[in-house]
């Protein structure tokens, strides 16, 4: 087997929980760019969100998709906003939402970095608001690599960020783990040649992530020991 050296993460859904973190976002945005309930719920039906039940369904865009995309989606219902107004909105947002961690973070990627490995977050979220997530947790400086889709080095599924954290850390890829909690996650890293981890702290279900997966755990705490058996 081969020595994993580097693990990278995507955010939501894999270091916060996705529900908590999301849900909250998609009825403050809606709120925020409709009139009414019924406004609300119409509008969160382009993105896969359930407004009188406040859950986003399992083949929502949210989970898995872009800002980009998702303000795509959005942009026909929403009379004189340019593309980009309605990213700037949904990126402010996101920004405030609040954070529900997988772990305690703190201490669970303070024993990763004690163990040698280089760590990295890969997110579809913008790289401002991911940044902001990750320092309100206290994590930022643990580390050594954090982008966004709007980094310079695309988004998932396409290989491009996984590609450039091997690259800013001096890693083979095959000695990568790619950890996340969806099949976008897992495709990227089979792309880039790493390792792929699922969690299940997402929307997606076990049978969903096993098959492009080369492990699916509970959550990140189920790591270091996998990490350990690689070895």
């Amino acid at each position: 087997m081969t020595t994993i050296r580097g693990v990278l993460f995507d955010k939501d859904g894999t270091l916060f929980d996705f529900a908590t973190t999301w849900e909250a976002w998609a009825v403050g945005f809606l709120n925020r760019m409709t009139r009414s309930p019924e406004d609300a719920a119409n509008l969160g039906a382009q993105i896969g969100f359930d407004y009188k039940a406040q859950r986003f369904l399992p083949d929502s865009l949210v989970i898995a998709g872009t800002p980009g995309e998702v303000a795509q989606a959005l942009l026909p219902y929403m009379p004189g906003a340019t593309l980009q107004d309605v990213i700037g909105i949904l990126n402010e947002e996101a920004e405030t939402a609040p954070q529900i961690e997988a772990v305690p973070l703190v201490p669970f990627l303070t024993d990763l970095r004690s163990q040698g490995l280089r760590l990295g977050v890969a997110t579809n979220d913008a790289e401002a608001p991911a940044r902001a997530h990750l320092a309100a947790a206290k994590v930022t400086d643990l580390f050594d690599f954090i982008a966004g889709f709007d980094s310079g080095h695309g988004a998932k599924p396409q290989a491009g960020q996984l590609l450039a954290f091997a690259k800013e850390t001096g890693l083979a890829p095959e000695t990568v783990a790619m950890v996340g909690d969806s099949t976008h996650d897992l495709i990227a890293g089979r792309a880039a040649g790493m390792r792929c981890v699922g969690v299940l702290t997402g929307m997606a279900e076990h049978a969903v992530l096993a098959p492009h997966a080369d492990v699916v755990l509970e959550n990140i705490g189920a790591l270091p020991d996998w990490i350990a058996q690689q070895t």
